[in-house]
């Protein structure tokens, strides 16, 4: 639920608010499909704002796997406000990739 802290100047959700809820729920997508907490950010693709939300709205991110690689795995986000269905925002590339000891390191390898 957008709450007044997470509202910008102009009463409407601030798009660094928005960010943040991205890259927390994508780590946790991530850490689950690849059943590793091993994982970093690499790389967040183009944001497109969409829509926005008011104080009271409420919202839902959903993830989607888009490609796995060796050690990678790129996903999309997409959020949406409940109330008026509409798409908030889109990421479609998000990049997180498995380390071990600092380095890229292959998904499902001890």
């Amino acid at each position: 639920m957008i709450a007044p802290k997470d509202l910008n100047a102009i009463g409407v959700l601030f798009g660094g608010r928005v960010l943040d809820w991205i890259d927390e729920e994508a780590y946790i997508f991530v850490s689950c499909q690849l059943n590793s907490r091993n994982v970093v950010t690499k790389t967040i693709g183009m944001i497109d704002f969409i829509d926005g939300a008011v104080h009271g709205d409420i919202i839902e991110i959903g993830m989607q796997t888009i490609k796995l690689g060796k050690t990678s795995i790129t996903i999309k986000a997409i959020v949406r406000n409940i109330q008026t269905k509409k798409i908030i925002t889109e990421v479609n590339d998000i990049v997180f990739v498995n380390i071990k000891d600092g380095k890229p390191y292959p998904h499902g390898i001890n």
